[in-house]
């Protein structure tokens, strides 16, 4: 039965179409990858979840990887009701806010796939009253849709793409590549600027792959401004590299992104790695030692979403750099219950040397290596804060006195169970 197609939207990859989105009457969407990609033996499929194929993907098979890419919680309802059009409807949202999205995709109106590109004009850069007000645009304005823009990110935190001029921050100019993330702290949390900064901060000390980070003020307001891990600017000119969170290409919509919602657990994380990844071995660790570092900083909040894998130009897979680093059980109003389990703990009070045996069978590992790989871990964030670990931007180092001090705190308590 034919039903009838309202609108469609090009996906381009970088500057090539790679597929297209269509939206029926029922409100259903579906994908297809055009020909041209198709007969090009380097192209690459959008998601694990979207297999390179001829035949169409119906609404259930391709909404999660689309969904997914927008603001989520009360960011997309806000965005949604700034633009006039439902939150239910993914489709409308990434027509009028996917001109910059995680990874190397946008999205335009079919009819101009390939009528336009991005300006050559450089944007003018905020002074600081200007970036205050732009905290208090995208608290009303998620993304600041409605007003032209056409940017998306993931998550309910309040956030926007930007770039840099000359070390200072501007609204990128249409159809120009974001570079990096700006998110002001919010009253509720505060310290939270501080606290991510940090925590990325000890990652990258430590050996870990994390993203760039540093703290901020403008207009006496914290923020933390976040250096895209998808965007490579080596050459002069940014390109968008590819990249898609675990919910995405397991194919689990955002709502579902906790264990606790039937959304996946850590053998389904490890599982997708083993099955995608270019060096599955190497990238399999990688994520222990991810988990293992969210366990010790106390990131209660660390679910499908917060991991991702990027593709490399040539189609090589990789455990993409750790984002979103909080200890959020610095908060008491907040839950300290895992997002997803370690075994069967939900929390580090929970845990005891059966929890890391488990949480190793999860990850396909001899325990002995998990145990080693976790005391070397701990060892190295007790040593690492023990020496006084500067944060960029943020100089007055009270700020993160009592984090420092939990934190080490943890990294002990981690290690004791680890030893049995």
């Amino acid at each position: 039965m034919n039903i009838q197609i309202l609108d469609r939207l090009a996906i381009l990859w970088g500057e090539r179409l790679a597929g297209e989105l269509a939206l029926d009457r029922n409100g259903a969407m579906r994908f297809t990858y055009v020909g041209s990609w198709l007969r090009d033996p380097q192209a690459l499929p959008l998601s694990c979840s979207l297999p390179l194929r001829a035949e169409r993907f119906d609404n259930r098979a391709c909404k999660p990887f689309f969904e997914n890419l927008l603001p989520e919680e009360w960011q997309r309802e806000a965005a949604a009701r700034a633009l006039g059009i439902s939150s239910g409807n993914p489709f409308r949202l990434l027509k009028a806010l996917g001109g910059d999205t995680a990874g190397a995709l946008t999205f335009r109106p079919a009819d101009q796939a390939l009528s336009f590109g991005s300006t050559a004009n450089t944007p003018d850069p905020l002074d600081n009253a200007e970036l205050a007000a732009l905290f208090d645009r995208i608290a009303q304005r998620p993304m600041l849709a409605g007003e032209g823009a056409r940017y998306s990110l993931a998550g309910a935190q309040s956030k926007l793409p930007v770039v840099l001029v000359d070390n200072r921050i501007a609204l990128a100019s249409p159809g120009q590549a974001t570079t990096h993330i700006i998110k002001p702290e919010p009253e509720r949390f505060p310290g939270l600027a501080a606290n991510e900064a940090f925590c990325l901060t000890l990652a990258k000390s430590i050996g870990l792959s994390a993203a760039d980070a540093e703290w901020r003020s403008a207009g006496g307001r914290a923020f933390l401004l976040v250096s895209r891990y998808d965007r490579n600017s080596e050459s002069g000119t940014t390109r968008r590299l590819h990249q898609e969170d675990f919910a995405q290409a397991l194919g689990v919509m955002s709502l579902r992104k906790y264990a606790s919602d039937g959304g996946p657990v850590f053998r389904d994380c490890f599982d997708l790695v083993r099955r995608t990844a270019t060096d599955p071995e190497t990238e399999i660790l990688k994520l222990i030692d991810a988990a293992l570092f969210n366990l010790v900083i106390g990131n209660a909040d660390a679910h499908a979403k917060n991991f991702s894998l990027l593709r490399g130009d040539s189609g090589e897979v990789a455990l993409a750099p750790l984002y979103d680093l909080v200890s959020t059980v610095v908060w008491p109003e907040l839950s300290n219950r895992f997002a997803m389990k370690y075994g069967r703990a939900r929390a580090l009070e929970d845990m005891f040397t059966g929890s890391v045996e488990r949480f190793a069978a999860d990850a396909g590992v001899d325990f002995q290596i998990v145990r080693e790989r976790g005391a070397s871990l701990c060892n190295r964030i007790m040593r690492s804060v023990e020496a006084g670990l500067e944060t960029s931007g943020l100089a007055d180092r009270s700020a993160v006195t009592a984090l420092v001090a939990l934190i080490h705190d943890r990294a002990g308590r981690v290690l004791l169970k680890l030893a049995g």
